[in-house]
């Protein structure tokens, strides 16, 4: 159990290098300033901008990834195989990640078909790596793991950012062009990935299943995912839980995703004035996670997740006013100080409504929602840029996604059991 604890943990310092590097500070920036032409493309005879792509693909590759994830969760559950499918889905994602070093100036159907390959095979795993957190950790003990989980992951990934940084400022001393460093920063972003996960894939242990045939397995995988959809609708506050996680997830990974491209393109921050600020989320993300796993142990979950949302807002707020550098790094603050936490605590909350033995399939569903709540976000974010021009239009907009959250979780009860009736 213990090994699978520190492997558990160290999956999550390895993905986290995509999360800082790829999602968040380096490819979105690399992509407005060198990969799409300034102007922006002509497709279809309708031309789009950097912003715009960066958040159709980002909303393209989350639809992908709602309509696998309950069938590839309960897949996983059935046959006893976690280990394999977390293996199946991060190294062909690392892979494509390591093959961004190739995101030329000009390229950017070839750059945008490469990201999706590597978001998709970066969500899909986190299917199967949230899996394991009922299978290693007690029920008193999910927040506070979950909460260690992150804290790894802000460790690893700002490691990541602090070398790939280092890399891009002093491109000279290297004897590299400053291009050709920010795709070689990329490309290790995959080789942290792939490397560091194959060694956390190694220590993962699971539970033997008993085997099945194939197609009775593919046939009980199907029903599983539907029968999964139908209990959590006749479950009132499994219910309204997800559809909370539904709206304010889509705020924290439109505001995750586009933060980078926001300060570029509308605040006209420097290359590495954006990746200082983004490495400054990873150090405070550290203690933020853990300050909110102490905090739902003395206040409950569902109260610090709320209280999580209202900085959310108010950070979302101060988004849409700022005009300087210094407004950039105190956003930057507060986005470290709530996101491990928030996140965190709704996986070890919702981990709470799983049945025994069920984990991976009920992880898939949660996936769903996780992943259909990050479409429309970048989705919306592109498209109101598209229309008015204007990213802080977009910004105020994304505000709505965590207000209707809140409201929609203040009116979760108390924990429903795991057990009983799915």
């Amino acid at each position: 159990m213990r090994r699978s604890r520190r492997a558990w943990l160290l999956y999550d310092w390895a993905n986290s290098a995509f999360a800082t590097v790829i999602l968040a500070a380096l490819l979105p920036v690399w992509f407005a300033e060198a990969v799409v032409p300034e102007g922006g493309v002509v497709w279809g005879g309708v031309t789009f901008s950097a912003t715009s792509l960066w958040g159709y693909a980002s909303g393209l590759g989350a639809l992908l990834v709602f309509l696998s994830a309950p069938f590839l969760g309960a897949l996983a559950d059935l046959r006893g195989n976690r280990r394999r499918w977390l293996a199946a889905c991060f190294l062909p994602g690392s892979l494509a990640t390591v093959m961004l070093f190739s995101a030329l100036p000009g390229r950017v159907a070839w750059t945008l078909g490469l990201y999706l390959v590597a978001s998709m095979g970066f969500v899909s795993a986190n299917i199967f790596y949230d899996s394991f957190l009922p299978l290693i950790a007690s029920p008193a003990d999910r927040d506070r793991m979950s909460a260690r989980g992150y804290a790894w992951g802000y460790l690893g990934g700002g490691l990541m950012l602090l070398i790939d940084l280092v890399l891009v400022q002093k491109h000279a001393a290297f004897g590299l062009e400053s291009g050709t460093a920010v795709r070689l920063a990329l490309a290790l972003a995959g080789l942290w990935w792939g490397g560091f996960g194959l060694l956390a894939w190694r220590g993962l242990e699971e539970p033997p299943q008993e085997k099945q045939l194939l197609g009775e397995i593919l046939r009980d995988a199907h029903r599983r995912s539907w029968g999964t959809l139908r209990g959590a609708i006749g479950r009132r506050n499994l219910l309204l839980f997800l559809l909370a996680f539904l709206f304010y997830n889509d705020g924290i990974q439109t505001v995750v995703k586009m933060a980078s491209i926001f300060g570029s393109e509308e605040l006209g921050l420097s290359r590495g004035n954006l990746m200082g600020a983004l490495l400054m989320v990873q150090m405070i993300g550290i203690l933020g996670a853990l300050l909110f796993g102490r905090l739902a142990g003395r206040i409950g979950a569902k109260r610090a997740i709320l209280l999580s949302l209202a900085l959310w807002t108010l950070l979302v707020a101060w988004a849409a006013v700022i005009q300087t550098s210094l407004g950039f790094w105190i956003l930057a603050a507060g986005v470290g100080l709530c996101l491990g936490g928030s996140q965190a605590l709704s996986r070890s909350y919702f981990s709470g409504f799983i049945p025994e033995g069920r984990s991976a399939e009920y992880f898939g569903f949660y996936s769903v929602f996780a992943k259909f709540s990050a479409i429309a976000g970048p989705i919306l974010f592109g498209l109101l840029h598209q229309v008015t021009g204007n990213s802080r239009v977009s910004v105020m907009a994304t505000g709505l996604f965590f207000l209707a959250g809140m409201l929609l979780l203040s009116r979760v009860k108390e924990r429903e059991t795991a057990m009983g009736s799915p």
